[in-house]
């Protein structure tokens, strides 16, 4: 008998699907029940007041000459004062557009200039890398900068090079105007995913989306408004936002903000603050687990975990040991939403991520070079649709043809290859696509190329995944170099500072005469991760003593 995910009723009804709309449905019938905890800054809000405060944010933008539509650039770490921006785009009607803290250079270029932000939210500590790409962001009209030490140096510098700049607390005294109403089908905002065999891409998701997946975090954690969702997890990551804050606001629980993932004192921050449910990334579940046990683990009220991947060799001993209840992994991508969900409670197949939603969507794996469906128990790329509108994104933001080209035939493609067997499981095997995962970042592999192709004595480059000898599935960056001048692994990743973000900095690297390639000239790089890391490789944590 083959399996499926069934029984998935929304908690609202889909003409109100907006994060706006739901934020006031709780403060018409619960407003003094809290929503957002940030104990690294020891404050909390209820829905009324963050809703409050959202409707001033977006109503000093507006006053500042904003649109409905206009893109708000986000580039900060996790606080409150992200997650009220974050709020005030959606009961604005505007389009946020959350950039990974690390970019800079480059990588904070192309994605500066795809989505044409007309403002921007970022920590002070930023305000020195958009100057570096002034060129290429004149766009930006007002940045609105929070304090983590340096903001008005921070204000003066960007005032000092053409842009209006305001420090962030000057939001909350606008004026809380008439906003418009977004529509569940319009846009929400923009995620950046890695890119694979080109730039990386704006995944365009509307408000009815973001909904979508929070909600379906919700069936899958079993949430209620009794529950405590904690993320460690960047909030410029869909994983914090629209996988853990969004769902528990559909419930209408509270979302506990840290500001980063600590292994060791990852259980003190559970039983601290009461939580209930949290989620693990990558490597996050490993790292607990080999912490030393304490007689106090089981004491906390913890009792679901969405872990993806989940690390099953140890997950029986895990919930032991820490007295969780349920585990439940879910696959999925920011384009589609989550099509495969584990059911709660069930220990599942070693490896098993889950069954197929199939009230909402339609899957097959299918031989990626014919789209032709592969049989039961064959590794097989998985496509995704749909069964109903406004679940899945809207496409790349500002690039129709990677669009297109990904929804080939009618189908959504993944590029992620996985097997399902005959009772319904299906299994994540590997990804077809060059994308790369280290420590819970996804780091696109051209652009680390494109980068370090910029050396003057780098004629050739290729970046692979190397196994990182962890359960999670993840990998190190290793760069394969082919010269044309003398120089040293040393200078090169000395090169990589300021270019590339230190999580996507190669850790290995390799000269050769010549890359392998195909009769097309395509860079084999299979061939290269079948070489792997070899005798002559050089290894930056040998050197560094990382």
């Amino acid at each position: 008998m083959v399996r499926e995910y069934t029984g998935t009723t929304p908690t609202f009804p889909q003409d109100e699907w907006s994060l706006a709309t739901v934020l006031r449905a709780h403060v018409r019938t619960r407003p003094d029940a809290t929503v957002l905890v940030c104990p690294d800054e020891g404050a909390r809000w209820t829905y009324a007041e963050a809703l409050r405060d959202a409707e001033a944010i977006a109503g000093a933008w507006y006053a500042a000459g904003a649109r409905a539509g206009d893109r708000v650039l986000v580039m900060a770490a996790n606080s409150s004062q992200f997650v009220r921006s974050w709020f005030a785009t959606a009961v604005g009607a505007l389009v946020e557009v959350p950039i990974n803290t690390a970019y800079e250079g480059e990588f904070l270029r192309h994605q500066s200039q795809t989505v044409r932000p007309r403002w921007a939210v970022i920590d002070d500590a930023f305000a020195e890398r958009f100057v570096a790409i002034a060129e290429h962001t004149r766009g930006i009209e007002q940045f609105w900068v929070i304090d983590t030490g340096q903001a008005d140096k921070a204000v003066e510098l960007l005032r000092t090079h053409g842009w209006r700049a305001e420090r962030w607390e000057t939001l909350l005294d606008g004026e809380r105007l008439v906003l418009p109403d977004p529509s569940p089908t319009s846009l929400a905002s923009i995620f950046f995913t890695s890119g694979t065999t080109g730039p990386s891409k704006g995944v365009a998701m509307p408000h009815s989306q973001m909904y979508f997946f929070g909600q379906e975090v919700v069936w899958l954690t079993r949430l209620t408004a009794d529950d405590a969702y904690l993320t460690t997890t960047p909030l410029f990551h869909g994983n914090a936002q629209f996988m853990a804050a969004f769902p528990a606001i559909i419930a209408g629980a509270r979302v506990v903000v840290r500001k980063k993932f600590s292994a060791s004192r990852w259980i003190d921050h559970v039983r601290d603050d009461d939580v209930t449910v949290t989620n693990f990334v990558g490597v996050m579940m490993d790292f607990v687990w080999k912490q030393p046990p304490r007689p106090d683990d089981a004491d906390n009220r913890l009792r679901c975990v969405y872990a993806a991947p989940t690390a099953s060799s140890v997950l029986r001993q895990f919930m032991d040991r820490f007295g969780v209840e349920a585990f439940v992994d879910a696959f999925g991508l920011t384009e589609t939403s989550a099509p495969i969900l584990s059911p709660y409670g069930e220990i599942r197949p070693p490896g098993a991520a889950g069954l197929l939603a199939s009230e909402w969507f339609e899957a097959r794996l299918v031989d990626p070079e014919t789209d032709r469906e592969v049989p039961v128990g064959e590794i097989g790329e998985l496509v995704v649709r749909y069964k109903h509108p406004w679940t899945c994104s809207l496409g790349y933001y500002g690039m129709p043809e990677k669009t297109v080209e990904a929804w080939r035939n009618l189908w959504f493609h993944t590029g992620d290859a996985l097997r399902r067997d005959e009772h319904g499981w299906y299994y994540f095997v590997d990804r077809y696509k060059d994308a790369l995962r280290r420590r819970g970042e996804n780091v696109s592999s051209y652009e680390v190329e494109q980068a370090i192709l910029q050396h003057p004595a780098v004629s050739e480059c290729a970046v692979i995944g190397v196994p990182a000898g962890v359960e999670a599935g993840e990998d190190e960056v290793m760069a394969v170099v082919v010269t044309v001048a003398p120089v040293t692994a040393a200078e090169l990743w000395d090169f990589c500072a300021g270019r590339i973000p230190a999580f996507a900095t190669p850790r290995f690297v390799r000269f050769v005469d010549a890359l392998p390639k195909t009769p097309s000239e395509k860079v084999r790089k299979a061939a290269l991760r079948e070489d792997g890391i070899t005798a002559d490789t050089s290894d930056r944590t040998a050197v560094v003593g990382a």
